[in-house]
This record gives structure tokens, C-alpha cells and sequence, in this order.
């Protein structure tokens, strides 16, 4: 490899993670996690605790959040025909249905069902698709809406990194209330925007007496946030497809806030990412824009729409760890996430915070 290709290879942006430091189970609090903070400016580091960062926010600023909502996309039941044990995982809609992962034993047919909740709720399989992915339709037998039966015999599903069955796992509970944001509400991931689990209603109330504000992002999060990168080359990689939307409104706070020189604070990395792939590069701003982004945020690259990002510790050589490199810098990262783990933070989804500012 060349010394110019090497500025692009995953191997800048691995670290040594015990495996104890992984989350399992969030905090007994939704805000009691720590706080490392990062000041580009000076490369500083301080040690914090989550609710401290209210202290960095100052009036006319705006906090960005993404209300998408994960849905119990993993269900466990039977095929039909034969009463073999099934497994499936909903991965995003799709014109017939839903795209979805199956385990089952023996070879699932086309037009056959699958039985879930002693058939309450029924999905018929239409096709198979690429990458081993099927596509299902969901019905009642009662004509009820396939989504309510869904929401109360789903279960959440879990990284894989956090290794317990949530389905047949008594904490499967706590994960439909604590693997979701408290400002979740458009239904449509598989996965949570994690650094917003951190936040509670008192927070934002909180926001508002110190005379900031905040908008809101729509992005459903995909199984894609945990798709490893391949390419020797980082910038060959084919980053997942994302739906989203940015809003007129919330558009329109972000110019004026940095027009009237308050800050943009991203909560997580899928804000970051809608409002960037929102940017119009004409004008310098962030205009109204939906659909489905494959932005992927590199260094070089640089992150134009906000000036602070709340986010968690991310797994190595993944693309957020490249997303959030490009914000604050590879060297300053790296040193952030090696003092993180000499003071043992807790890691990835259920772990703690850090803000980049």
C-alpha cells in the first residue's frame, strides 16, 4: 500500500476494547451515565457526569434530535405447516411488506405462513431476496391492525454485541422502554439512535429555562449502523441506504441559530447525518429534504451543519467511528477513546455519552 492510500485504512482507526466495557444493561437511571467531553479548540478532555451537560449549553442554542421510533422488530413463532420453531427479524418496509431476516429449521417455501403469538398475527412469505433476505406480508385474522399485535408480542432488537436473547429474557421489558428514546415517535427502526437514550423529559424542560431549543430529524435507523467495513480502502465502502426526513421548520432553526451565532447540537450521529445529507451546497445551508441518504462522512470530509455532537463510543473500524473522526479530528479521537477505556466508560449502545464541542 502506498503512503497515500494508507491515510484511508481501517487500521487508523482501531482500538483495544475489553470485552467487560460493553455495555449490557443500561444505567438504573436513563440519565446516570458518564460524560466524556472533548474541546476541539484545545484537544482538552474533562470527565463528567450525563446531566452535567446542560452546563455547556448557553441560550440560543439549539439541540437537534431524531424522533424516530424502534419498533419490536424481532418475534418468535412457528411455521405453520410443519410447527418448526421461527424467528424473524424485520429489517424496513418494503412495497409488499416488510424486508426481513428468518431463522427457521428445514427450507421456508414461498407462499407458506408463519404463526406468531398463537396466531394472533400471521406472515405470509412472498419472496426471497438478495443477501438472503425474504420479504413477508403481516395479517390479523381479525382484520386488527398487524402493527398494534406487533408492539405487544415483539421484542426489541438488540445489537448484536449485547449478548442475551431480549425474546426470552426477563429483561425484555426494560429494553422495550429503554432501547427507545423518550422523544421517539415515528415508527420505523430497527435500531436506536443511541445517544438519545441518555435524555429525559426533565432535560428538555431544563433546555428551555436556559433559553435554548430544540427541533427535530427523522431517521430510521437500519441492521446497516453495524455492517463492517470490507474495502481495504475505507472510501470504497458501500455504506447502508437510510430513510429520512428534515423539516422545513426545523431547516429554518438551524440557519437562524447559527445566523444569530448560537450553536447546533447534534444528538447522535443519525442527526448529524440527516442534517448533512440536508446540506445545499449553493447556499451554505440546511434546507427542507426527505428520501434516503447513503452520505457516508469521512476524514477528509469535512461536517458542515453543526458545531457539537452528543454522541456514544462506537465499535472500531466502523463507520461512525470515520463519521465522528471527520468532526473532531482522528488524533484527538483516538486519544479520547484510549483515555475512555483506561477509565473504563462504558461502550456502544447502552453505554455512556460524549460531547464534541
Amino acid at each position: 500500500m502506498t503512503e497515500s492510500q494508507s491515510r484511508y485504512t481501517l487500521d487508523d482507526y482501531d482500538y483495544e476494547l475489553p470485552e467487560h466495557l460493553i455495555a449490557q444493561e443500561p444505567t438504573s437511571k436513563r440519565d446516570g451515565s458518564r460524560l466524556l467531553v472533548l474541546n476541539r479548540a484545545d484537544s482538552t478532555l474533562r470527565h463528567k457526569q450525563f446531566p452535567d451537560l446542560l452546563s455547556f449549553l448557553r441560550p440560543g442554542d439549539l439541540l437537534v434530535r431524531n424522533t424516530t421510533k424502534v419498533i419490536p422488530a424481532r418475534v418468535f413463532g412457528h411455521r405453520e405447516t410443519t410447527k418448526g420453531k421461527a424467528e424473524i427479524l424485520l429489517l424496513s418496509p418494503h412495497p409488499l411488506g416488510w424486508e426481513l431476516l428468518l431463522k427457521t429449521r428445514g427450507k421456508p417455501q414461498v407462499g407458506e405462513y408463519l404463526v406468531f403469538a398463537s396466531g394472533k398475527l400471521r406472515l405470509r412469505l412472498l419472496e426471497k431476496g438478495e443477501r438472503g433476505h425474504w420479504v413477508g406480508a403481516l395479517s390479523t385474522p381479525d382484520d386488527k391492525d398487524p402493527m398494534a399485535i406487533l408492539e405487544q408480542v415483539g421484542t426489541m432488537p438488540l445489537p448484536p454485541y449485547i449478548k442475551r436473547e431480549a425474546g426470552e429474557d426477563a429483561n425484555a421489558p426494560m429494553d422495550k422502554e429503554r432501547y427507545q428514546t423518550v422523544f421517539a415517535k415515528d415508527p420505523g427502526a430497527v435500531a436506536a439512535p443511541t445517544a438519545g437514550l441518555h435524555f429525559t423529559e426533565d432535560f428538555f424542560e431544563s433546555v428551555k429555562e436556559i433559553g435554548a431549543q430544540t427541533c427535530s430529524v427523522t431517521l430510521h435507523v437500519g441492521l446497516g449502523t453495524f455492517q463492517p467495513i470490507e474495502a481495504e480502502d475505507y472510501r470504497d465502502h458501500n455504506i447502508h441506504g437510510e430513510v429520512f426526513e428534515v423539516h422545513e421548520t426545523t431547516a429554518a432553526l438551524v440557519n437562524q441559530t447559527r445566523a444569530q451565532g448560537g450553536r447546533v447540537f447534534a444528538i447522535g450521529t443519525t442527526a448529524l447525518r440527516s442534517l448533512e445529507s440536508a446540506w445545499d451546497e449553493s447556499t451554505d445551508k440546511v434546507v427542507a429534504k426527505q428520501g434516503t441518504t447513503h452520505l457516508f462522512i469521512y476524514p477528509p470530509k469535512q461536517v458542515r451543519s453543526i458545531d457539537c455532537l452528543v454522541t456514544n463510543f462506537h465499535l472500531p473500524r466502523s463507520s461512525l467511528m470515520l463519521l465522528i473522526a471527520a468532526f473532531a479530528g482522528r488524533e484527538r479521537i483516538m486519544d479520547a477513546y484510549k483515555q475512555a477505556v483506561q477509565r473504563e466508560y462504558r461502550f456502544f449502545s447502552y453505554g455512556d455519552a460524549m460531547l464534541i464541542t
